[in-house]
């Protein structure tokens, strides 16, 4: 995952994310639990209802923004039918500390030696103060 704010050159870029909860079956990828991305950027994400939708938090390690890091609320969903136990999913979060919202989209997976990794997209979108400026708004 790719967390809060990135540096303003930047592009969203494919990045991974790896499972600290260790109660997960093999072979199945399970959300629920805590995260920790390759830039030291944490999420807990709570149970996962009937519907596969979700809630949780995010502790970004990087921004852009000179406030001060604060945890921020994330709501998602997942794709429920897949039956192969290796689900995509979707999440929004929606910064503490900042103007903008970033939303990611990915899918968990289970590598070869039964890791759960999730691989992300993501976009974010911070506020301007006039259309004209809307061309620099999402990163």
């Amino acid at each position: 995952l790719v967390p809060g704010t990135p540096a303003p050159a930047s592009l969203p870029t494919s990045r991974l994310c790896y499972s600290t909860n260790s109660e997960s079956p093999l072979l199945q990828c399970v959300m629920t639990g805590d995260w920790i991305n390759d830039l030291g950027s944490t999420m807990t994400i709570g149970t996962v209802n009937g519907k596969g939708l979700f809630t949780g938090s995010y502790l970004t390690a990087v921004t852009a923004s000179n406030n001060e890091i604060k945890v921020s609320p994330l709501r998602g969903s997942l794709q429920r039918s897949n039956e192969k136990g290796q689900p995509s999913f979707g999440f929004t979060v929606n910064w503490s500390f900042s103007d903008s919202v970033t939303v990611f989209v990915g899918q968990c997976f289970v590598d070869g030696t039964g890791q759960e990794v999730l691989r992300t997209m993501w976009l974010l979108r911070s506020h301007v103060d006039d259309i004209n400026d809307d061309w620099k708004a999402t990163r």
